[in-house]
């Protein structure tokens, strides 16, 4: 293994995985923190700790240079960024280019081409792969009326350097797009720097489907599944699962051989995922974009296949001989549903709800996995997402995963705090989800609507 250490540029249960993989391959860790994660788990795990910094994580976590700096000082000749913060930022991997530091994820290149949507709908056109009808870039509300007139409505704008639903708004008339264009060019830019807009016709009822894949460099792509992200709020994803069980064997396929397809034309390294809407009824999916690092809900695809993505990752890029498996050895099997476990009210606008954590009793047993960082006296502090761990539960088939969830979600215990586990205990129970019968608003168009009512009733 080129790779003897690394430095891991990330927090909470990322961090703790990345840890993990890199010492089960013999990598020594070295972990980066702000303040407020110098006594964290992942600091505990790690071979050695540096303090980046104040708690505000552009003070630390989104400082490149000094990370970057970091991983030189301490001798480290690979930084993984894991999901957020840096991890889709070009110049980091440019700095790391530049410093002889190996950075594990995709070249700084392939980062900007697929980080501006518009440019990566014209790669994903290039390569054969389906598209939602959809304009250029929009440079006024003038223009924008006009292209949804061609396009018929609804439409949904879309920040060219955005993602996670920022700068983004689905439109149903002219008077819609009006009162909202502006405020989502100036949500753009003031997210991503960039205040593009472009629009897209909007697919009612769509799930969000994704297909995760990993890259050699060379040109050669595998995919190991696809995953249903459909339950979703303001497109934030809250329940992901592995595969889509709605999917046809013929489509299926076609969705693979698509993504494989558009980042092999890429010549692709590392890891990644390429995002679909599926419009069931017409049996049809058009790509979103590609996120050029690990996902959250990795684990689902991990519990389907067997693979190990971040230790695959590592391999990637040190280089290794074999790093990446035949496309023939991944087999899909089983079903696996993950959870996000978050420290907010979901019945007070889902309020993050930062504190001390008094008990923390995860469920066990055969087919229950968690990802997590949090424990008994854990201080969830209140400067970074409110994410606090994952619960991902696998079985022979859907019904089989999701009466596991249902049992798993109902033996988990977090006190202290407010989380989010009433409501992941109502998705689950919920006769639509039960019955695999929801798309990407049904959380907030069906369940949200009569989940608020209950807490507020006290039922």
């Amino acid at each position: 293994m080129a790779i003897k250490r690394v430095l891991v540029a990330n927090r909470g249960e990322i961090a703790l995985r990345i840890i993990r993989a890199a010492h089960a391959l013999g990598i020594e860790a070295v972990q980066v923190v702000s303040s407020a994660d110098r006594d964290s788990a992942a600091a505990r795990l790690a071979d050695r700790v540096i303090v980046l910094g104040p708690a505000a994580s552009k003070l630390s976590y989104l400082d490149a240079n000094l990370v970057v700096h970091a991983a030189i000082s301490s001798g480290c000749d690979a930084l993984h960024p894991g999901y957020g913060f840096l991890s889709e930022r070009a110049s980091l991997a440019r700095l790391c280019s530049d410093n002889g530091v190996i950075f594990v994820g995709p070249d700084a290149d392939v980062i900007d081409s697929l980080g501006d949507k518009l440019r990566a709908r014209a790669i994903a056109e290039g390569a054969g792969v389906p598209l939602v009808p959809g304009t250029d870039r929009i440079a006024s509300a003038k223009d924008a009326r006009k292209a949804a007139e061609e396009l018929g409505f609804p439409v949904v704008m879309k920040a060219s350097a955005g993602g996670g639903g920022r700068g983004m708004f689905v439109a149903r008339d002219a008077q819609a797009l009006d009162d909202s264009f502006d405020k989502a060019s100036t949500e753009a830019l003031e997210a991503f720097g960039d205040g593009t807009l472009y629009m897209e016709r909007y697919v009612e009822d769509a799930r969000h489907v994704e297909v995760q894949v990993a890259g050699d460099g060379e040109g050669r792509v595998v995919h190991y599944g696809e995953r249903d992200c459909s339950v979703q709020r303001r497109y934030q994803k809250v329940v992901e699962e592995a595969p889509c069980a709605l999917m046809p064997a013929h489509l299926r396929q076609a969705l693979h051989e698509s993504a494989v397809s558009l980042l092999a034309s890429l010549k692709y390294r590392n890891a990644g995922t390429v995002e679909f809407l599926y419009d069931v009824p017409r049996e049809a999916f058009y790509f979103i974009e590609v996120n050029t690092r690990i996902q959250v809900e990795h684990p689902v695809s991990e519990q389907v296949t067997g693979q190990d993505l971040v230790q695959t990752q590592f391999r990637i890029a040190a280089g290794e001989v074999g790093a990446l498996p035949q496309q023939a050895h991944i087999h899909l099997n089983r079903h696996a549903i993950e959870c996000r476990l978050n420290a907010e009210d979901a019945a007070n606008n889902f309020m993050p709800s930062p504190g001390r954590i008094t008990r923390w009793s995860p469920p066990q047993g055969t087919g229950v996995r968690i990802d997590s960082h949090c424990e008994d006296g854990y201080l969830v502090p209140p400067y970074y997402d409110s994410m606090i761990g994952k619960l991902i539960v696998t079985a022979d088939d859907r019904p089989a995963a999701v009466a596991r969830l249902q049992d798993a979600l109902d033996d988990f215990a977090i006190e202290g705090l407010t989380s989010n586990l009433p409501l992941l205990r109502a998705i689950a129970v919920h006769e639509d989800f039960i019955d695999n019968r929801f798309h990407t608003k049904w959380l907030e168009e069906t369940l949200l609507p009569t989940f608020e009512k209950d807490i507020a009733g006290g039922t």
